[in-house]
């Protein structure tokens, strides 16, 4: 797993433009265009979510928290090992934030529903705990350090709620946010509950 961590770094810093020697976020892009597209759109093959819009504070967040292995390192975080050694390309501060600000600028894609069998109406009882932190239109609270929920793909949504509960995210005794978080998905009883949660959050998209 290490010498791939280390051809993927090599391969993303070769590709960084030659011509560029202080890269803008846009330019910082390119390297994030591959899985997760020019518009920021995400991709289910790749296992990228839509990021296009996403808050500037959550996107540096989280990409310290991929710099630095509080998240990305789980053995069965498959898309988390990939982001690890990408946000490694970014040499320092100035160009962590000077992609996340770039990210932020995209207009938010407002993904299409893709899960079936989830219950809108069950979920708005069930977001009720959610809304403490997120916010009862589902639009975060930075305060809180909760994203948004409204501009995230629903297949990415299941999937992060399993990795809160199975431990892959959120057990780290790093990530003060994630710990948090991991608490609340175990409310959740199955994945049936989770999709009900889900379903009622596409319904609050701006």
């Amino acid at each position: 797993m290490k010498g791939l961590a280390t051809a993927v770094v090599f391969m993303a810093l070769i590709a960084v433009p030659a011509a560029a020697a202080d890269p803008d976020g846009e330019e910082l892009f390119e390297l994030c265009v591959q899985c997760h597209g020019s518009a920021g759109q995400g991709s289910f093959l790749a296992l990228a979510p839509a990021i296009a819009g996403l808050e500037e504070w959550y996107v540096v967040a989280q990409l310290e928290k991929f710099r630095s292995g509080v998240r990305g390192l789980h053995p069965d975080d498959l898309a988390g090992l990939r982001m690890y050694p990408m946000s490694k390309v970014l040499r320092d501060d100035a160009q962590l934030e000077a992609v996340a600000a770039y990210v932020a600028s995209l207009p938010s894609q407002d993904p299409a529903p893709t899960l079936e069998g989830g219950d809108a109406a069950r979920g708005q009882a069930l977001y009720a705990p959610c809304a403490a932190c997120h916010g009862a239109d589902a639009q975060g609270l930075e305060p809180l350090a909760a994203p948004s929920l409204t501009d995230t793909d629903d297949w990415y949504q299941l999937e992060q709620l399993r990795h809160f509960r199975d431990g892959i995210r959120g057990a780290n005794p790093a990530d003060a946010t994630g710990m948090r978080m991991r608490p609340m998905a175990l409310i959740l009883a199955n994945d049936q509950a989770m999709k009900d949660v889900i379903a009622y959050v596409m319904t609050l998209q701006n």
